[in-house]
């Protein structure tokens, strides 16, 4: 497979100018205090699984217009408040069975892992979390539900998901609230770039081969889906696009990436053509922190640097925790 984007020397100084809306930051303010105010308590309960060396709970909590979402709570048999990795998943997949992720909670962390609601029929082994909201006249897939205002666009409700996650986990017992992580790979990296914008209480951020950044050039470039299910979509919309694009640009990963101020480690693939190289940079060049890093995998695609990059992060990790 080839290199799919710009050589590394153009894309390590890239830093593009990526559309803003001027309400970008109220939008999101009253988007969180609306399914704040609808919140309740978070709920724990055992697992059925054989896994006994470890400790794996069923969680629910209440995200976007207090909707209840589900993920998995995974973490060492120990007493003390310990670290945390929130981890939101990639494009399709669901939790899950409880026990399939273990390394987090094997390294020493307590391990949360967000159900993406709506998804779960792609890969892996399913989701348990729906997504009641309608939309108009969509492309097969979630990138264009709701494409024509930000109110009603799909992420919204997804991102809002993840940062009360955050709120969420600061009120668990057993959860150390001043040593939270998140992560995810894909679709996750651009939930966990959002999470850390919007979230004070997070204090590292992990974004691997991160999707959903600089919508513009990712949607023109990219050779396939997910993104093409907005080509498509604009293909028969041809008098849409400048109207999508205003509704994408509250989501834009470029756009958080510019309000992170704390740790950041991502990674990037070279010849991914899910995710473009250049939309990684993009979002990694605009961070305000000076404490980032990140891992170019040169010689692969999508699945970035695996097993490998996890081992990365944890030695990361560990010296920020």
């Amino acid at each position: 497979m080839p290199l799919t984007d710009l050589p590394l020397t153009e894309l390590r100084g890239l830093r593009p100018e990526v559309s803003e809306p001027a309400d970008f930051d109220g939008f999101w303010r009253d988007t969180l205090a609306g399914s704040r105010a609808l919140a309740t308590a978070a709920t724990l309960s055992p697992a059925a699984t054989p896994i006994d060396a470890l400790i794996v709970e069923d969680l629910t909590f209440s995200g976007f217009g207090g909707e209840r979402i589900r993920g998995w709570v995974t973490r060492p048999r120990r007493a003390e408040r310990l670290p945390v990795v929130i981890e939101y998943l990639g494009y399709g997949g669901g939790r899950g069975i409880p026990g399939e992720r273990l390394h987090w909670a094997a390294a020493g962390y307590v391990h949360v892992l967000m159900d993406t609601r709506g998804q779960g029929a792609g890969w892996g082994t399913g989701g348990a979390t729906p997504d009641p909201h309608g939309s108009d006249g969509a492309a097969p897939g979630f990138m264009t539900r709701g494409i024509l205002h930000p109110d009603d666009y799909y992420y919204r409700r997804v991102f809002t998901d993840a940062v009360l996650l955050v709120d969420a986990v600061q009120d668990i017992p057993f959860a150390d609230p001043a040593r939270i992580a998140v992560t995810g790979g894909s679709q996750g990296g651009g939930i966990s770039l959002a999470a850390a914008a919007l979230h004070p209480g997070v204090v590292a951020v992990m974004p691997d081969v991160p999707f959903l950044c600089d919508f513009r050039r990712s949607v023109a470039l990219t050779p396939g889906d997910p993104f093409g299910e907005i080509a498509r979509y604009l293909s028969v919309h041809r008098d849409r696009g400048d109207q999508a694009f205003r509704t994408l640009s509250y989501f834009d990963g470029v756009n958080f990436a510019r309000r992170i101020a704390r740790p950041a480690l991502f990674s990037v693939a070279l010849m991914d053509d899910v995710v473009l190289p250049s939309s990684v940079f993009a979002a990694y060049n605009h961070l305000l922190t000076e404490d980032a890093a990140i891992e170019v995998y040169e010689f692969n695609g999508h699945e970035g640097g695996g097993f490998a990059h996890w081992l990365r992060q944890t030695a990361w990790l560990a010296e920020r925790l």
